[in-house]
């Protein structure tokens, strides 16, 4: 076969993306001398998809030199932007900065060209991750005027992801799930790249994981499995999919697969994508304490922590299974203290929730279940609402108001039923038999009041400000006014004082 033969089949085969053919004949043409600096930039391509991530590196560099030498600026300052993203991903963030100063500094001062386009997007990226909203907001509406400008689609779904991205953390969650779709349209049509379009559709998996939308999760993560599937290879792509699968099989109850689903993921990336072998880490972990391998789950966590990734609310939640409650304790308390983020705080805040009631330090879970709560009404997310109400029964329960903890356990039930999340469901299930039970005994109390509700009472009508209340039964004032809320409702009484004296009539005791 002569050269000319090899690289008509290299460029067919990359066409059809059979990135093991195209490889195979591209390092043919290479040992000839035969490939110019696009032939090097397709045989780094077919490289990185088969996952040979050193080789794809020193390629990129030998063709960025090939580029600038043939007077390709604007090529060269491409590589030298993908050349730092790989990097980075690999955890060397440093020599990253590196390739993309330079890339920066070739671009300084020419057109607008794809290159700015991408130096844009990771800048707003970063904006987005150190809680600058505005500035990434307005990268996110630069990027689509360029796209239009320079007619690249890709441009263009990278600014309208990142504007649905800002638009969720603002709460506005329909509306941010409506520009990700749109985002999405032009991927699906085949107008843009496969390496960007894998991009893309792991954002969209990430942000639902993110809310707790495990259903949408799941319909993402099975979408992109099948988008993999149309290549020979896609290491990258097909690795991080395992990742998010692993998660949604350890929230199915399928530990056993779920690790090996993860187990497959870290040793497929080890040295492509540093943060997502961290989370496969963290995930067995998770599936490990879920089975009872106590120590298994402490070693994953620890590998997690060394990758990188905050093993939380595992590690907080491994302590509270080996019985050390206070060590539990003090573990979420100083991972809530470090965390800003909504989303993560979310996890934490549900463990918290779960770790003070085995304490049973009522008024520590009642204000964590206050912030979920909240949390859970700004982002409106199936799984931080389910969260939610679980965590605000467990109070309930805690304060000996069962009968108050039957309907959020309901919700709750029925909303892990349909995320097909079967640990909470069972756990929930447990919950629920011991509300209604605590629920059916015979009243303690006059006026269908419940054992707390005439225990408040009773404190309210000595005097005692809710304040005091609250001291004297360990629990929160935001509590205190909850059940008093209720006194008023079942008693038909408008206010606190003639709830008190309600309460002199039956006789305080």
């Amino acid at each position: 076969m002569s050269d000319e033969d090899r690289l008509r089949q290299a460029q067919a085969a990359m066409d059809r993306r059979d990135f093991v053919t195209a490889y195979e004949a591209l390092v043919e043409l290479q040992r000839s001398g035969l490939l110019d600096g696009e032939g090097l930039y397709a045989l780094s391509d077919a490289a990185w998809w088969l996952g040979l991530i050193r080789e794809t590196i020193e390629i990129c560099e030998e063709c960025h030199e090939r580029f600038l030498a043939e007077g390709q600026v604007d090529r060269a300052a491409m590589v030298a932007l993908e050349t730092g993203m790989q990097w980075a991903m690999r955890g060397e963030p440093d020599v990253g900065s590196g390739w993309l100063s330079r890339a920066r500094r070739l671009l300084d001062g020419r057109p607008s060209s794809v290159g700015h386009g991408y130096l844009l997007w990771i800048d707003a990226e970063g904006r987005f991750a150190a809680g600058d909203v505005d500035g990434a907001l307005a990268g996110a509406v630069e990027l689509q005027r360029l796209a239009v400008e320079l007619d690249q689609p890709v441009l263009g779904c990278f600014g309208l992801a990142l504007h649905g991205m800002v638009a969720i953390r603002a709460g506005e969650t329909s509306r941010g799930f409506e520009l990700l779709d749109e985002a999405l349209l032009p991927v699906l049509a085949g107008r843009v790249g496969p390496a960007e379009s894998g991009n893309l559709y792991c954002q969209m998996i990430s942000i639902c994981t993110d809310l707790g939308d495990l259903s949408r999760a799941r319909r993402w993560t099975e979408a992109t499995e099948r988008w993999c599937d149309q290549f020979s290879s896609a290491v990258m792509f097909t690795g991080i999919c395992r990742v998010h699968r692993a998660q949604l099989l350890r929230v199915q109850g399928d530990w056993d697969e779920a690790e090996r689903a993860a187990a497959a993921a870290c040793a497929e990336l080890a040295d492509l994508n540093v943060e997502a072998v961290a989370e496969a880490h963290y995930e067995i972990g998770e599936s490990r304490r879920h089975r009872g391998d106590l120590a298994g789950a402490a070693a994953a966590y620890e590998q997690a922590a060394a990758l990188g990734r905050l093993p939380e609310p595992g590690r907080s939640l491994l302590l509270l299974a080996e019985g050390r409650r206070d060590q539990a304790d003090a573990s979420v308390r100083s991972a809530l203290a470090e965390q800003a983020d909504p989303f993560r705080r979310a996890r934490l805040l549900a463990a918290q929730v779960e770790i003070a009631c085995r304490r049973a330090d009522v008024a520590t879970a009642d204000a964590a279940t206050a912030e979920l709560e909240a949390i859970a009404d700004t982002y409106g997310s199936p799984g931080f609402t389910a969260w939610a109400k679980t965590a605000r029964a467990e109070v309930l329960l805690g304060s000996g108001a069962p009968a108050d903890a039957v309907a959020p356990l309901r919700e709750a039930l029925a909303a892990y039923r349909r995320m097909g999340a079967r640990p909470e469901e069972a756990t929930t299930r447990t919950l629920l038999e011991r509300a209604v039970a605590g629920a059916a005994a015979p009243p303690a109390a006059p006026g269908g009041l419940t054992a707390r509700e005439w225990e408040i009472l009773c404190a309210v009508a000595e005097g005692l400000s809710n304040r005091e209340v609250a001291a004297r039964l360990v629990i929160s004032e935001k509590t205190v006014a909850r059940h008093l809320a209720n006194v008023y409702a079942k008693l038909g009484v408008p206010s606190r004082t003639a709830a008190a004296a309600w309460a002199h009539q039956e006789g305080l005791h």
